[in-house]
């Protein structure tokens, strides 16, 4: 992994993982997934892994790992447990994996093998539009649960709880998705 990518040490990253099995060796691949995901997901700071199978032409598998900060995010990629597994898939694989580490927005707007983001504006257009409907969706759903709660009733938890579903919502569910819905439109 290249050591001279500037990324501060406490924010979260994603990182993006592309493997290439050979066609010969898929089944074993896919029993080593199922075997590595689960010691990522133990891993500190872990907050998440979503696996892209080839599609199309494509032979590449692209492992999504998602951690609070860098530093936890290279405690996983340095360790002995990691080490062992690469070692293990290794003789699977046509050629070295490749390692891209993303901090922010900046993961979303970038598809794996690409070398350039999409447009700005695109990007602005593309999160708005999606937060625009969250904002307007959480508050009216959390109204029901913030009105029968006494303890949930402080003027801070319901912006709070509002903010923190529509990240955590954007992050893990909509942007991944919307992107590629979108992609067409967004790289052009």
């Amino acid at each position: 992994m290249p050591a001279n990518i500037p990324i501060e040490l406490d924010s979260a990253v994603t990182t993006i993982i592309i493997q290439r099995p050979d066609k010969n060796h898929i089944l074993s691949y896919e029993n080593w997934l199922k075997e590595m995901v689960p010691l990522a997901q133990r891993a500190d700071g872990h907050r998440g892994v979503n696996i892209i199978r080839p599609h199309g032409q494509s032979e590449e598998y692209t492992i999504v790992l998602h951690f609070s900060s860098e530093a936890s995010l290279r405690h996983w990629l340095e360790s002995d447990t990691r080490k062992q597994m690469i070692e293990k898939v290794r003789p699977l694989l046509n050629e070295e994996e490749n390692i891209a580490i993303k901090t922010g927005l900046e993961f979303w707007f970038t598809p794996p093998g690409a070398k350039n983001n999409a447009p700005p504006y695109k990007q602005f257009m593309l999160t708005w539009s999606a937060i625009f409907l969250l904002t307007l969706l959480m508050p009216w759903l959390l109204t029901p649960i913030v009105s029968s709660e006494p303890l949930l009733s402080s003027p801070l938890i319901k912006p709070f709880l509002s903010s923190l579903l529509i990240v955590g919502l954007m992050t893990f569910v909509i942007m991944p998705r919307y992107v590629r819905l979108t992609s067409k439109w967004l790289y052009k």
